[in-house]
């Protein structure tokens, strides 16, 4: 008879199916946990007559904001994968104002930036210098967000 201590020890197959699989499982968390996300809030200005705009980030669309009297603000919130990251945006679309004459005036938006580290943060669509320039702020942690000044090519369509 042999001892117990002599016989080989086999794990069940089962058992041997269970620890593979949860240290696959236990791989791939970390790739799930840098997963995140962060807002984009607009509101039409006193000035504005109509927006309608659309972020992309690193690329993709991300979200479109139509604005007028009906829906005077909007909030999307934007998932990214690597939470870490700075992302670029692009703001592209045109917005309506109020002229100084009262005659309705049509501005491209046109511009482009980087979120640094953005999950969790709320970000503000913004205008500024009569609305000629577009970009992300966050009002609570200002070096969140930086953007190139004025109109660029961010939104420009290759016709060739």
């Amino acid at each position: 008879m042999k001892r117990q201590a002599d016989r080989k020890h086999s794990p069940r197959p089962s058992f041997r199916f269970f620890c593979i699989s949860a240290l696959f499982g236990l791989s791939l968390f970390p790739t799930l946990a840098q997963a995140g996300e962060f807002k984009v809030e607009d509101g039409k200005a006193r000035e504005e007559i109509s927006e309608t705009s659309r972020l992309y980030v690193d690329g993709e669309l991300a979200a479109t904001f139509t604005l007028d009297n009906r829906t005077p603000e909007k909030q999307a919130i934007i998932h990214i994968s690597d939470t870490h990251a700075d992302h670029s945006y692009a703001l592209c679309g045109e917005i309506v104002i109020e002229g100084r004459d009262g005659h309705p005036v049509t501005r491209e938006v046109s511009s482009e930036g980087t979120l640094h580290s953005p999950d969790g943060h709320t970000f503000q669509a913004m205008g500024a210098h009569d609305f000629t320039d577009f970009f992300l702020m966050d009002p609570t942690s200002p070096a969140t967000a930086q953007h190139t000044t004025g109109r660029t090519g961010a939104c420009t369509v290759a016709t060739s």
